[in-house]
């Protein structure tokens, strides 16, 4: 039987905690996602203490449940947390990470992670080590648009821990839940299970030392936006919208989200995408088809800088599907366009650093 995570978190489903009376995903004593190597499985529960009297049952109930859905041949290690020992202080985490740069949108649709695919790539190829986090846990795209849908990582030892090794596709390293779930079935998780997976790619994954780490966050705000903002200290933020005044109501949201006084993560500029359709039989006519420099208005307003206007094509779309991004290639015109952005983004994030202090970690609640 092909072990995921969804198969583990559906058999710790069936196992009741005493202390609760709910099972065990119910209760969210499941701290991270399942990790799963071939055939073991490793499992990490909190419990409130750890005095606590079913401790041990619920240990052997929960091996047990796993065994009993998973197969008898499968190697299950229980380990447990308390909620009364501190987890790793997030301020230590990627400490080899030079800048963390959100790309997020108000809306869905804008596309978001086609710019973050393209914006990694670009970046790799002007030589800079790059990282490419999929945040989106119910909707990944950047297996596919990268190319790599059947890509498995796996897991490697360093300095005593199991750590999940990122799947590396045109200079980028890079992580998905894509990667541990079937593409075709639903992720029906809860937001607790969704965020303590998106914890694990970051936290428990071999990152090394990168110059930039992108994150591909999920369209408008939500606990995914808040993890992140608790776990990492955002360098800055990028936002992408299309010039329709729909979706740059929505992208006013996104970056108010950032600009909080509790979250405060600089707003490095934003991308208008789609900006104009140019077919491929006439590459010198602009339609306007969403509007026309919505975006461009809209960061004079916010005073921000517009780092790139990227037009509608359709190679874009067929670069994305066939899993070679339009940036791979700087003599197209949007691949062009995404070289200019890599570039604008280190310009806007130097700046960045050597005017405002570190970005801090978000004590929201």
């Amino acid at each position: 039987m092909s072990l995921y995570p969804k198969l583990i978190m559906d058999a710790l489903a069936t196992v009741t905690y005493a202390g609760t009376k709910k099972n065990l995903v119910e209760s969210e004593m499941v701290a991270d996602q399942p990790a799963i190597n071939g055939n073991r499985v490793k499992v990490v529960l909190e419990f409130p203490r750890d005095t606590d009297p079913f401790l041990k049952s619920t240990v052997k109930a929960a091996e047990a449940a796993i065994k009993y859905h998973c197969g008898e041949d499968v190697e299950v290690e229980i380990v447990t947390e308390f909620k009364s020992k501190p987890r790793p202080e997030a301020e230590k985490l990627l400490p080899g990470v030079k800048n963390i740069i959100a790309v997020s949108s108000g809306k869905g649709g804008v596309g978001k992670s086609t710019v973050a695919a393209n914006l990694a790539i670009a970046l790799a190829r002007l030589g800079y080590s790059v990282g490419l986090l999929d945040c989106d846990i119910f909707g990944p795209s950047i297996p596919k648009m990268l190319g790599c849908e059947d890509a498995r990582p796996y897991a490697v030892k360093k300095d005593g821990r199991d750590l999940i090794c990122p799947i590396e596709q045109y200079g980028v390293k890079m992580l998905s839940i894509g990667f541990f779930v079937s593409p075709s079935t639903a992720t029906l998780w809860r937001g607790g299970m969704a965020t303590s997976a998106l914890k694990q790619l970051i936290a428990d994954a071999d990152w090394g030392d990168l110059d930039y780490f992108i994150l591909d966050t999920p369209p408008g705000t939500s606990d995914i936006h808040l993890t992140l903002l608790q776990t990492l200290a955002i360098t800055g933020a990028v936002i992408v919208s299309t010039p329709q005044q729909v979706a740059l109501a929505d992208a006013r949201k996104g970056i108010d989200m950032y600009r909080n006084e509790k979250v405060n993560v600089p707003i490095l500029g934003l991308i208008e995408n789609m900006a104009w359709f140019t077919p491929a039989e006439l590459p010198g006519n602009r339609y306007y088809i969403f509007g026309r420099e919505g975006c461009k208005q809209l960061a004079e307003e916010m005073k921000v800088p517009l780092l790139a206007q990227i037009p509608l094509v359709q190679s874009i779309c067929d670069s994305g599907d066939q899993g070679t991004p339009a940036a791979l290639s700087s003599e197209t015109a949007t691949g062009l366009a995404y070289i200019n952005l890599a570039q604008a983004v280190v310009t806007v994030v130097n700046r960045r650093n050597s005017e405002l202090p570190k970005t801090k970690i978000v004590g929201v609640k």
